[in-house]
């Protein structure tokens, strides 16, 4: 049984000895970027806001008023955020050869900021939008400028098409870069977990596919008992000492 110090040690050595490590990140690592996750008592995004109606595809097409009035909100607080250190240890760790990816659940693009290269963005992003007729995309700021503007909802302009966000909304089918991740998890043999309560699906499926997983997280999550290593800290506190040690090997 591993504790205290001997718990980042630990999980050095199984990133060291792994053959092909990859991360899976949530919304915990970027709460010290200042965004606030979803489900922390008094602090949580959903605390006050029902996600199925705030972030839901039914509400941006049916009642495009109230998306933008409310959802499309919580997108626009994340474009200026900056990464923390959590997120630039990882891309340090991923140009070294020490984690082969990274596969987030965070729409933010702090993984992107701080340099990180492999990065499956599982429920989108902001950085981009779509036209949902024929399939243009513009950026995500420049969307933004059209509802700024008050066209609502913002509209394509060569087709007229309503424009959308390339973010994954409750409803939406999971992207093709969901199936890639998953290919790429059937072949690691080590699934480090930080920030993430593996609560939403079918993300939280995930562990089920690689035999060794390392858990970081403040809160308890379904697959605590699975995990060889728990730690119980700031992502970006864990992820220091972690690297700290594997430099030592």
């Amino acid at each position: 049984m591993y504790n205290g110090e001997d718990l980042f040690k630990k999980a050095a050595d199984l990133i060291y000895v792994s053959k092909k490590t990859i991360v899976l990140t949530g919304a915990g690592i970027s709460t010290e970027s200042g965004i606030p996750d979803f489900r922390s008592p008094e602090t949580g995004l959903w605390e006050n806001m029902d996600p199925m109606e705030a972030l839901s595809a039914k509400v941006l097409f049916n009642e495009p008023k109230k998306f933008y009035k409310n959802g499309f909100k919580i997108l626009t607080s994340m474009i200026n955020v900056e990464p923390n250190n959590a997120h630039y240890i990882l891309a340090k760790m991923e140009s070294m050869g020490i984690i082969s990816s990274i596969i987030t659940q965070n729409i933010d693009n702090l993984h992107k900021k701080a340099g990180s290269k492999k990065v499956f963005e599982v429920h989108g992003n902001i950085r981009t939008a779509t036209c949902v007729n024929c399939g243009k995309k513009i950026s995500f700021d420049k969307m933004d400028e059209k509802v700024n503007e008050g066209q609502i909802p913002p509209r394509c302009d060569f087709c007229k098409g309503i424009i959308r966000p390339d973010v994954v909304m409750f409803g939406d089918p999971m992207p093709y870069e969901f199936e890639i991740a998953i290919e790429e998890l059937r072949t690691c043999d080590l699934l480090l977990i930080v920030g993430s309560s593996l609560l939403v699906s079918p993300v939280n499926y995930m562990p089920d596919l690689v035999d060794r997983i390392i858990i970081i997280n403040k809160t308890p999550t379904p697959f605590d008992e699975k995990a060889e290593v728990i730690i119980r800290d700031k992502a970006s506190v864990a992820l220091e000492k972690i690297f700290f040690y594997l430099n030592r090997q």
